[in-house]
């Protein structure tokens, strides 16, 4: 089975922040393939389903982003998934604004529900889908920032994005990481050159 966690905060002050976009990709991934993630376990909302043919548990964890990891690892364990069936999906300020990079292993570069799952599982080599939130000009607050709400004129690129993400991970789980990253992996709309 593979398990598909979403990072994010609970609650409805939270829900369109950039620093939910992990559970709004598992939301977007729920609704296109009939998931309920309603299910209490491990400290987490879990929902069990199929995509393209395939077992599948949507996770999102309801520990705040911080301790993400202590809900992520005791998940995996309860259910025997192991670490090659794992896709993460989170925010990226280090990635402009609709730009996408899937990777196979790497630090957590500075974001702290990535410190906090690494920390958790004892590794960096988890497949995990990062999804570039940066505005594109500086910030006067970087945490101020992911806490705010989405403004209601990104929402149409929002939309478009979380889809984006969504068909990402259903790539990974049906055709494998590699080729996802062939076909997924871009850079911000607009520009040409390749994400490091």
């Amino acid at each position: 089975m593979f398990l598909v966690v979403g990072l994010g905060n609970p609650g409805a002050e939270y829900a369109l922040t950039p620093h939910n976009m992990g559970f709004l990709t598992v939301d977007r991934l729920a609704e296109r393939h009939g998931i309920r993630v309603t299910r209490k376990d491990s400290r987490a909302l879990i929902g069990v389903g199929e995509i393209e043919g395939r077992e599948v548990m949507l996770a999102q964890p309801q520990t705040y982003m911080n301790l993400s990891g202590t809900a992520v690892r005791p998940l995996m364990e309860k259910h025997g998934i192991e670490l090659d069936r794992l896709v993460v999906v989170y925010d990226e300020l280090d990635l402009d604004w609709q730009a996408l990079k899937i990777k196979t292993k790497g630090s957590a570069a500075g974001h702290n529900g990535m410190i906090s799952l690494i920390g958790s599982l004892g590794t960096n080599e988890f497949t995990r889908v990062r999804l570039g939130i940066h505005p594109g000009h500086p910030l006067n607050s970087g945490q101020d920032y992911l806490l705010a709400p989405i403004k209601r004129s990104h929402w149409k690129e929002l939309d478009e994005f979380i889809g984006y993400a969504a068909d990402a991970v259903r790539s990974i789980i049906a055709e494998g990481v590699e080729k996802a990253m062939t076909r997924f992996n871009r850079r911000a709309p607009g520009l040409n050159t390749e994400e490091a």
